[in-house]
């Protein structure tokens, strides 16, 4: 089947109603009709090589629906059709309320009676306007700025009280001015669109944080988008108008739905065959640790993938997209691909192939770990990057190669003449990088998972205290180990990414996987922001922004950077194999700026061409 040939699914608005149109193997679909929670009308649906449709007459914009399928019902061949399941359609793109978990969404055929009253109903909408073509404003190089729209925004003073936590609050000065002070090139949106709770949380009292874990592909969440698409619209235009790009984070390597005692809500009640990977005895494949995993090869699957990638192009104008686990999208049955069906398809797509793509290059699946491997048109994020770099602020020995390598963009990963890397420090996934200082051991307690959860080796280390600590000279320490890790960042080679409030100091409390945390832990406390880490971060953006030699993402050989140990030679090997190395200067091209690195607990005085340059503890020089 080739994804093309499917005609256009979900529901449109025509002259005198609304043509509905979707994927199944049941043996009959019904389109569900509703007013508030009452369902008024149920209407069979006529089936031509697995697409249902039906056109309903004097049906129009607002209306509520749903659908129902029925035939075989034998979980463990993949086969969950039930009609007392009341179902979303994928193509959906806006829904009445969030989703909210219920144990009776689980419930077997027959057992848990009708969930009409508890899934969500798709609105239908008139194709919303279309954005103008524009290249996109972010360009490899620049700094991608990582923001939960909730905890980013829920205590922002100047924000208005009723648009805090929601998209709407993006568009405000205060936030742009913000964005713009640190000379972000785009704005990358952790999950926007309708998720739902893992079934364990509501008992612990927590809820879903992050948004990880998605019910649809184009429906956004009532939470965040009050307004539906156009919250998302207005948004990016107003960061547009900023000179701001906007990428989204896009969850397709699994659905909310979870395993076999999971949920029925959607893809699983229509066609769990064709969505989902199976095992040969009709097992799922649970590839991304949440329970299952969608078949990015099956073409139902990449047709949906794509076409909700182009309704965002198209409908709202976002710059480009982040691909959580990446490497579910081009996994075939024999390993990963770069050149797997869907990438194919993404590449070769007249809407889709000039936005930005980033992967996220790993997954728990046999061969997950992906790192370089996607291939020209690329960008991925980098933990090579991060963990080399934590390990050198914490002390590790012989980490200047390292370094070096990492500074200079990485090509022992990425092949050819540029490079791809995405250079982070800390992300949403971990801890913060204030806590990278102030932590040696997660402490993920308020998780309800007996502190078993998040990564067990973080490369952080504590200054001496484990946790918070009145201590001046702990805390100035610690400052000074976040500036220099700020410093080495904003310094190298390559795109950056910077989470939300690590240019301030935020805190997840030693939290290293915070995703249930909708609450203090992860909401930024822009009032107790620590300011001179605030201003040292300008301060590096401005430099970055105005140094061609940073922002170029071409590798260099060894004519294009200079490395120099403290009395202004050239590193030997003797300087680069030293296990108690501990100082560093550079410069990337004639006209880029020299940066001094010194990690020792002493000053460290350079003197380097005409330059007699003394560099604190544990801090970055630059000179320009």
């Amino acid at each position: 089947m080739n994804p093309a040939d499917l005609p256009t699914l979900g529901a449109q608005v025509q002259d005198g109603g609304t043509r509905f149109a979707v994927w199944s193997a049941a043996d009959a679909v019904w389109l569900c009709l509703f007013e508030e929670e009452r369902e008024v009308l149920r209407l069979p649906m006529g089936r031509h090589e697995g697409v249902f449709s039906l056109f309903a007459p004097g049906i129009g914009a607002g209306t509520r629906y749903g659908f129902r399928a029925d035939g075989p019902y034998d979980p463990g061949a993949g086969l969950w059709f039930d009609p007392d399941k009341l179902l979303l359609d994928p193509y959906a793109t806006r829904i009445d309320r969030p989703f909210m978990h219920d144990a009776r969404l689980m419930a077997r055929r027959g057992e848990g009676g009708d969930t009409a009253s508890l899934v969500p109903k798709g609105i239908v909408e008139v194709a919303p306007p279309v954005v103008p073509p524009r290249a996109p404003l972010f360009q490899p190089g620049g700094l991608i700025y990582e923001l939960q729209v909730r905890s980013f925004t829920m205590l922002h003073p100047d924000v208005p009280e009723e648009e805090r936590g929601t998209l709407k609050a993006l568009k405000h000065s205060a936030i742009i001015d913000h964005l713009k002070r640190l000379h972000v090139s785009a704005v990358e949106l952790m999950p926007v669109h309708a998720w739902i709770d893992e079934r364990h949380l509501p008992p612990l009292g927590l809820s879903n944080a992050w948004g990880y874990n998605p019910v649809s592909f184009f429906a956004l969440d009532p939470r965040l988008a009050p307004g539906g698409l156009a919250d998302l619209r207005e948004a990016t235009a107003a960061l547009h108008d900023a000179g701001i790009g906007v990428i989204l984070d896009m969850v397709y390597n699994h659905d909310g739905e979870s395993d076999a005692l999971g949920t029925t809500l959607s893809l699983r009640g229509l066609d769990a065959r064709s969505y989902f990977r199976h095992a040969a005895d009709g097992q799922l494949i649970n590839d991304t640790g949440t329970g299952n995993s969608i078949d990015c090869n099956h073409p139902v699957s990449r047709r949906m993938i794509c076409d909700s990638m182009r309704h965002l192009v198209r409908h709202v104008g976002v710059d480009g997209f982040r691909f959580d686990l990446a490497p579910a999208l081009g996994r075939l049955p024999d390993g990963f691909s770069a050149n797997a069906p869907l990438l194919k398809e993404m590449a070769q797509d007249p809407i889709l192939s000039d936005r930005i793509m980033i992967a996220e290059p790993w997954d728990i699946g046999p061969g997950g770990y992906q790192l370089g491997s996607f291939g020209e048109g690329w960008l991925e994020w980098n933990d090579r990057y991060r963990d080399d770099v934590r390990r050198f602020w914490r002390g590790d020995p012989h980490m200047l190669g390292a370094l070096a390598t990492r500074l200079a963009g990485s090509s022992d990963v990425f092949a050819g003449a540029h490079t791809r890397t995405v250079n982070i420090l800390a992300s949403h996934d971990g801890f913060s990088l204030a806590d990278l200082t102030a932590y040696e051991e997660r402490h993920n307690h308020a998780n309800g998972e007996d502190n078993r959860d998040g990564h067990g080796d973080n490369f952080s280390w504590n200054n001496g205290v484990e946790g918070a600590s009145d201590d001046p000279e702990v805390v100035n320490n610690r400052r000074a180990d976040i500036k220099a890790m700020l410093s080495t960042l904003f310094l190298s080679r390559g795109t950056i990414m910077l989470t939300a409030g690590d240019e301030f100091g935020r805190t997840q409390q030693g939290n290293n996987n915070a995703y249930a945390q909708d609450n203090a832990i992860t909401w930024l406390d822009w009032e107790g922001r620590d300011r001179e880490i605030e201003e040292h971060c300008v301060v590096l953006s401005a430099i970055r922004a105005t140094s061609r030699a940073l922002m170029d993402i071409r590798l260099l050989d060894e004519h294009g950077i200079s490395w120099l140990n403290a009395e202004g030679h050239p590193m030997t090997v003797h300087d680069w194999e030293s296990a108690a190395g501990q100082a560093l200067a550079f410069r990337l091209l004639p006209e880029g700026p020299l940066v001094c690195i010194n990690r020792s607990r002493e000053e460290v005085t350079f003197r380097i061409e005409d330059h007699v340059i003394p560099v604190r503890p544990r801090s970055v020089e630059v000179i320009a």
